[in-house]
């Protein structure tokens, strides 16, 4: 394991000199921030005061850290400030005047009712960035909904088409915190980009809803001008066809991928070694393919019975088929791919150094700060300090 890179390293840093101020909870928010403070941002997280953010218990599993926490707060200042004493509140409008970026992820109005909104803080600080990161958006019906990751995949429809023929499933991830704590970080980084040329801030805002509604676009697509609803399909692909999981003489399975007429072809001749089949007009293209895809399982899994699932996943290889085993998580983290690229580092957090995986985006010459994981209000007195006295001019 590496060791993590030289403090001179984190100074030629993107973001190096960029202030973020993060009023934020849960996943989203922390998220999208969580990748500025590995591009060399700043990051002063406000937490309440008593627990702090929320996520900070939603387990133990972390050397007695949350899981969720650990993964999305690393590399930032923990501040607690009670936004409703006016010492604090005064306290966190100075860190403001000389931030880059306000990011919020409070309950629906609660950055209005604290005057927090983007319209507000722009007005006094026309440099700023501010993003607000909502469930549904600040406008419509479901302004005021509570919204979790779970309950914003069901109402995109995401649950509906994930998990097998007999019932819905969620995804294994927090997807639409995931998705909508993506588009609020390119978004500011677009803001930072644009502030550049113009000199003037923005006002972001991103709802997980909106996020994943986008990511919904091809069963949107598919249905609306298909006619049919996407069927769930467990671990099969629903429209295209050889692609999931077939068993082999061994008791394994192997995932495989046809996605072109010239693999479909190649995979009968030189992995079924049953030529024939590019003729068979059952299986004469992809939706006929789809279609019979019952079948089409039956005559790979003969095929694979006479094999283990190593033998199989050699002749893929061998005849260009894309394939995968399926990994449990366990067998992720030795995965040995990441081994061999010198993926993982150590990062440090109050249970002491914990591993974890480089950003995926390289760039030549540089490598990700990957800061520590702080303590709740770890930063408060410094950041007291620091910020006794209004930004100079």
């Amino acid at each position: 394991m590496t060791a993590p890179p030289p403090a001179e390293a984190g100074r030629s840093l993107p973001l190096r000199g960029i202030t973020v101020v993060a009023l934020e909870q849960a996943v989203a928010a922390p998220f999208a921030t969580r990748q500025l403070a590995d591009l060399g941002a700043r990051i002063i997280k406000i937490e309440r005061p008593g627990r702090g953010d929320f996520a900070r218990d939603y387990d133990r599993r972390v050397k007695g850290l949350s899981a969720y926490f650990v993964w999305v707060n690393r590399g930032k200042e923990s501040v607690v400030l009670d936004l409703k004493d006016a010492g604090d509140r005064a306290l966190l409008d100075r860190i403001v005047a000389r931030a880059d970026v306000f990011v919020q992820n409070l309950g629906p109005g609660a950055a209005g009712r604290l005057g927090l909104t983007g319209a507000t803080l722009r007005a006094d600080h026309p440099r700023l960035i501010t993003c607000d990161v909502s469930g549904y958006g600040t406008d419509g019906p479901y302004r005021d909904k509570k919204a979790y990751d779970l309950l914003v995949q069901c109402e995109a429809g995401l649950v509906s088409i994930t998990g097998s023929p007999g019932a819905p499933a969620r995804p294994g991830i927090s997807i639409a915190d995931i998705a909508g704590g993506m588009y609020a970080y390119t978004g500011i980084l677009t803001a930072l980009y644009e502030r550049e040329r113009t000199g003037e801030g923005s006002a972001l805002s991103v709802s997980l809803f909106d996020a994943l509604a986008e990511w919904m676009g091809h069963p949107y697509f598919a249905q609306a001008y298909g006619g049919e609803a996407i069927a769930r399909s467990g671990a099969r692909h629903p429209s295209i066809s050889p692609y999931g999981h077939y068993r082999c003489g061994d008791g394994g399975r192997v995932f495989l991928s046809v996605q072109s007429d010239r693999e479909w072809v190649a995979l009968c001749e030189r992995v079924l070694r049953q030529p024939w089949l590019t003729r068979d007009p059952r299986f004469a293209d992809n939706p006929l393919r789809h279609a019979h895809d019952g079948e089409l399982t039956g005559v790979i899994e003969e095929c694979f019975a006479a094999h283990t699932a190593d033998g199989v996943l050699a002749l893929l290889d061998g005849a260009g088929i894309a394939n995968a085993r399926l990994r449990s998580v366990a067998e992720f983290a030795g995965h040995p791919q990441l081994a061999a690229r010198d993926r993982w580092r150590e990062f440090a957090s109050p249970a002491g150094p914990l591993r974890g995986l480089l950003p995926p985006v390289d760039v030549a010459g540089r490598e990700a700060a990957m800061g520590a994981v702080p303590e709740l209000g770890e930063h408060t007195s410094a950041i007291r300090a620091e910020f006794t006295e209004p930004a100079p001019g």
